[in-house]
């Protein structure tokens, strides 16, 4: 079910806090963060800010057709390495 209209998205405040003191400062260092469900509002846009994946944090630049979506979506937590390969035997003949 979708988060109702009138609660507003959410934003993690501390990462919002963040955000802006770096805007203030002129600091373009990622800010880390593990709100993965936050939703990214048009302040972010132009900032980098490490996603924690489960494992490690990957660098995510925020850029205008993200605005609306939320941070986990762009740091994936699981890596698909294919599916199993027919191995062809060699019938050798005696």
């Amino acid at each position: 079910m979708a988060r109702s209209s009138k609660k507003g998205p959410y934003i993690d405040k501390n990462l919002l806090r963040k955000i802006n003191e770096r805007k203030a400062n002129g600091d373009n260092a990622p800010v880390k963060t593990w709100a993965r469900g936050s939703q990214i509002p048009p302040e972010f846009v132009g900032h980098t800010i490490a996603v924690h994946n489960g494992r490690n944090f990957i660098n995510v630049f925020i850029v205008e057709g993200m605005v609306g979506y939320r941070l986990g979506e762009f740091a994936p937590t699981r890596i698909f390495r294919s599916h199993g390969r027919v191995v062809a035997r060699e019938i050798s003949k005696t």
